[in-house]
């Protein structure tokens, strides 16, 4: 069997073809440093169209293209890419910025990789730059940059190759009181922006596996060693090719500070209106619903708090009239309070209560409501019908009686205020009311002012009406009580 011819050595133009056509850019450098070729892509990354315009070596080169590392610090003479290759260094990722002197719009940010092309026989032949253009990604990267940067809602980045925050915002330094420098490259333990989370032990799984937490409340340390109520949430990304979470917050604490005082306010007012010495009950707005009476409210009805709860007020029959509720809910409707209705309540015995109901409105729990408060003043209406009831009995023949004695039965009675009452009458109904305060009768004052009785009957019905009395003996009271003697 015959030996196999040698094989041919390839023509190197084939590889060259290749070369040209990559997506990345080749740069060939002789090992003095001259620039023996470029694909068509290392051209266009630099702006030329031809190699010439690259320089005929490193030093031409330097002269014709300005590089700056990405924290806008030049490279130096011996930091040049060919520089470095020259000088048998082997080098990855090196990013950079290049400008072109004698253009100064030209910008572009490439990645540079460079090493050494070494023979079969481990002779070094020529030195490679391989280059990569990543303006785009440096251009999205500073638009993420100065977003986030400006975004006024809380935000940090946290790596999580180490567990290590890599970045943080403005807001985050606001809400927390940190510089910036007490945050970045802080572990993530140290400064946990998930404790007491909702969902905690899900939300770290999904942290660990790079996905979405969504929003939670979560507590988060500030710098004067409390902490503060947030709503946080985290968003997989990454960052220089490395898998990071960028978590946002919403500041709560000022809500849930409000809602703790709200909550113990009310506390407060639950306490205060079970103990008070007054019978109230707090009804919706809405069906008269009564939503809690206190132990004074049962005293005085029998309706105990747990028998009536969830009730309505006309299925328990408290009022007698629907007028009532309808007049609560207009002066309701209008915004006001209402003071001091008489109101007759029924009680769970089935006894009437004569007495004064004040309400106003009140929200519990974000729902509208009435507080109703219940004054009894039966006994008082008692004594009081016995006053007048006693004032009938003697006016029946008032010629031997004293004005000592009027003033003296007027005073069973709380004197009121004068000069508003009074001024709502005439002086002819102030005259005839004087008149009756000393025991006359329609004829003697018909006579003493030289008018008919019928002209005097008028008055007096007018001035009963004024009054809001119905018999002359409840008259004479309410004008003795206003000092009508003096008149």
């Amino acid at each position: 069997m015959s030996a196999k011819a040698p094989k041919a050595p390839r023509d190197r133009s084939e590889l060259q073809q290749i070369l040209a056509n990559l997506v990345q850019g080749v740069l060939v450098v002789e090992l003095d440093g001259a620039i023996a070729w470029a694909n068509n892509a290392a051209l266009e990354m630099h702006g030329c169209t031809e190699i010439a315009q690259l320089g005929t070596g490193m030093v031409e080169y330097r002269k014709r293209f300005a590089l700056r590392y990405l924290n806008n610090h030049r490279l130096t003479a011996k930091q040049y890419p060919l520089a470095r290759l020259v000088a048998g260094e082997h080098f990855d990722e090196v990013t950079v910025e290049v400008t072109h002197r004698s253009q100064d719009e030209f910008r572009r940010v490439l990645e540079l990789r460079g090493f050494p092309v070494v023979s079969t026989l481990n002779i070094i032949e020529s030195l490679v730059l391989i280059i990569k253009d990543v303006t785009e990604l440096k251009s999205a990267s500073d638009r993420f940059e100065r977003a986030f940067a400006a975004n006024p809602a809380p935000a940090v980045i946290l790596r999580l190759a180490d567990s290590r925050y890599v970045r943080v915002n403005r807001g985050f330094l606001e809400m927390t009181g940190f510089m910036q420098e007490e945050v970045i490259d802080r572990p993530f333990h140290e400064l946990d922006v998930l404790r007491e989370a909702e969902h905690r032990e899900a939300a770290l799984e999904a942290m660990r596996e790079h996905r979405s937490i969504s929003q939670q409340e979560a507590l988060v340390r500030v710098n004067d060693g409390t902490e503060k109520f947030t709503i946080v949430a985290a968003q997989p990304i990454e960052m220089d090719e490395e898998a990071c979470m960028l978590f946002t917050f919403a500041d709560l604490d000022a809500r849930k500070r409000a809602e703790m005082s709200l909550r113990r306010s009310e506390e407060q007012f639950a306490k205060a209106f079970r103990l008070a010495p007054v019978p109230m009950l707090i009804c919706t707005r809405s069906g008269w619903r009564i939503l809690a009476a206190n132990d004074a409210f049962g005293d005085a009805t029998g309706y105990r708090h747990p028998d009536i709860q969830g009730q309505t007020i006309r299925e328990i029959g408290l009022w007698k009239s629907a007028k009532i509720l309808n007049e609560l809910r207009i002066s309701l409707d209008a915004g006001q309070e209402t003071r001091n209705l008489e109101v007759p309540l029924v009680a769970r015995d089935g006894s009437t209560i004569d007495c004064l109901l004040s309400a106003g409105p009140v929200t519990i729990q974000d729902e509208a409501c009435v507080l109703c408060v219940v004054q009894d003043v039966t006994e008082r209406k008692r004594a009081e019908a016995d006053v007048i009831l006693a004032i009938e009995t003697v006016m029946k023949d008032t010629s031997w009686f004293s004005h000592t004695v009027m003033e003296k039965l007027a005073q069973i009675r709380q004197p009121g205020s004068v000069g508003g009452e009074l001024a709502a009458l005439t002086p002819r109904e102030l005259e005839i009311l004087e008149l009756i305060c000393k025991g006359h009768g329609d004829a003697e004052i018909a006579s003493a002012l030289k008018l008919s009785r019928n002209t005097i009957r008028n008055h007096v019905a007018n001035l009963y009406s004024k009054i809001n009395v119905k018999r002359r003996s409840a008259a004479v009271v309410w004008g003795r009580e206003r000092g009508i003697a003096s008149y």
